[in-house]
């Protein structure tokens, strides 16, 4: 290791990151997905050498937890025991289904693979800063719309891609419209701009005329090959190996060889960055002009519509996969060892960590997808998209993380039991342990937030916003309920959750929290 990532870095395993309740590493499959006994030692080890909880983020990269500086260097060597190649360099995301997915308009991992390509023989992961990242999205059954990235392809038709620059699907700055030779020049042209802005520079930092300039610069400079003739280069250089080992002991002490800063549990965060960026979000003011080759019927989307990867997804053939989710993303290691035993009895042949804290489980008939979705489900996993845990985001909270004020997951677990179905659709809710808001960066319709007061209630914003309202920390599930009667009673036809709160103050909302 390379020493230890400040805060806002990404935590991969080379470089774990100082949290509230120790060291946090992520990593995602190479191969993008692993065996059920693969997966099980992974476990094994988290449990050995962390806390034992494992997680899946909302990128859907594997997350392990409670680390301490030695361990993690331990953990290092049992990922590289076990087999498991780990991405490296600037993430190019797609679909964990790409290729084989029916309902995808194109098959984003031949692009993908050429951006990787073109990026690592440019040699610009080096000059970039760690949150840098590009996504390719295919259109399939998990769309990557409320992805955070720099840098956006969605397909249009199975060679045309629509580009757009910084944020998620709702937020990202329309570009044009490129065939896929000219998508990838065109992405690579505004890597290499974003690279020039230095190692903190994002795609949101570049305006029209760089953009424009980027492209136009790659198109006359173009000296890659295109997708189709693209060598198959790894993104993989540097995997956790001996060499990567023998740095990780060199470097135990914290900070010891990097100018990096080192952050105390404290000031660290409870669990770790979630892997979108709330500036990403407020960008809808600076949009692009679309260019001519836009077509006219083009109108910029106004919020990501991914549908769920929860429950039977058929793929080519006459195969399937089952999608189930992590309850707020969070597993102890012990469960998901019982439910990969259980996938490995019904023929599993892999498992794929997906976008919104999800495992696909890959191999099965629909008779043994059945009988494996009712064992996860006795596990407490989520197996429905009408779940309301996955509504839900929640940090740790506390004891678990040396920040936390109230017990964020246990407030969470307590409201989608109370509630279930009850819970507005139509309301997005964030619990967190204190007003760094780690599990959910963006704004909530309703955030309830752990301080020195008990539970302070957010309308509309992140943790770090203005009270509407208090109550005690133990009554806050309480008081989620007082307010969902509220708007069940207050909300008027044509209104959502978060326009009904708006409407009815913050005195109004504090009037309900007090009732007995």
């Amino acid at each position: 290791m390379t020493g230890f990532s400040r805060r806002g870095a990404c935590p991969a395993l080379s470089a774990p990151m100082q949290t509230g309740d120790g060291m946090l590493v992520r990593l995602n499959p190479l191969a993008g997905e692993i065996t059920p006994k693969t997966l099980i030692g992974l476990c094994r080890s988290s449990a050995r050498h962390g806390n034992g909880i494992v997680e899946v983020t909302a990128r859907g990269s594997i997350q392990i937890r409670g680390l301490t500086a030695e361990s993690a260097c331990l953990l290092a060597g049992e990922v590289d025991a076990l087999g498991i190649a780990v991405r490296t360099g600037v993430p190019v995301d797609t679909s964990p289904l790409a290729g084989i997915d029916p309902t995808e308009i194109a098959d984003p991992a031949p692009l993908a693979a050429a951006i990787r390509a073109g990026i690592e023989v440019a040699d610009l992961a080096s000059r970039l800063g760690p949150k840098v990242s590009v996504v390719v999205d295919g259109r399939g059954r998990i769309g990557l719309g409320s992805i955070m990235g720099d840098i956006r392809l969605v397909a249009f038709s199975d060679w045309r891609w629509r580009l757009s620059v910084g944020g998620d699907e709702s937020a990202a700055r329309f570009v044009g419209e490129f065939e896929t030779d000219e998508a990838c020049a065109a992405t690579l042209g505004i890597v290499h701009a974003v690279a020039a802005l230095g190692r903190g520079g994002r795609g949101r930092d570049l305006d029209l005329e760089a953009v424009s300039a980027a492209i136009e610069g790659s198109e006359r400079s173009r000296s890659f090959a295109p997708p189709s003739v693209l060598p198959d280069i790894s993104p993989a250089r540097g995997e956790i190996g001996s060499l990567a080992i023998s740095a990780c002991l060199a470097t135990l002490a914290m900070g010891e060889g990097t100018d990096e800063v080192v952050i105390s549990p404290l000031a660290g965060e409870m669990s770790g960055r979630t892997e979108g960026d709330a500036k990403d979000r407020d960008l809808h003011a600076a949009s692009f002009t679309a260019p001519a080759q836009a077509p006219d019927s083009y109108s910029e989307p106004t919020a990501p519509t991914d549908s769920s990867p929860i429950g039977i997804l058929p793929l080519t053939g006459s195969r399937i996969a089952l999608g189930i989710a992590l309850p707020f993303g969070s597993i102890d290691a012990s469960t998901l060892i019982q439910f990969c035993h259980d996938a490995a009895t019904a023929g599993a042949t892999g498992i794929r960590p997906a976008p919104g804290r999800t495992l696909l489980v890959m191999g099965l008939d629909p008779a043994s997808a059945d009988t494996l979705a009712a064992n996860a489900k006795s596990l407490g996993l989520v197996t429905s998209p009408a779940d309301p845990r996955i509504r839900i985001a929640a940090c740790p909270g506390a004891p678990a993380c040396a920040s936390g004020m109230i017990a964020a997951r246990d407030v969470a677990t307590d409201i989608a039991t109370g509630l279930g179905e009850s819970l507005d659709p139509t309301l997005t809710l964030h619990v967190s342990g204190c007003a760094k808001g780690c599990a959910h960066h963006g704004p909530a319709t309703l955030t309830i937030v752990g301080d020195e007061k008990g539970a302070a209630f957010v309308v509309g914003g992140t943790a770090k916003g203005l009270p509407a309202a208090y109550t005690a920390g133990y009554e806050a599930a309480r008081g989620m309920g007082r307010l969902t009667k509220l708007l069940a009673q207050e909300r008027k036809p044509d209104e959502n959750a978060a326009a009904c709160l708006a409407r009815l103050g913050a005195k109004r909302l504090a009037q309900a929290l007090a009732q007995e």
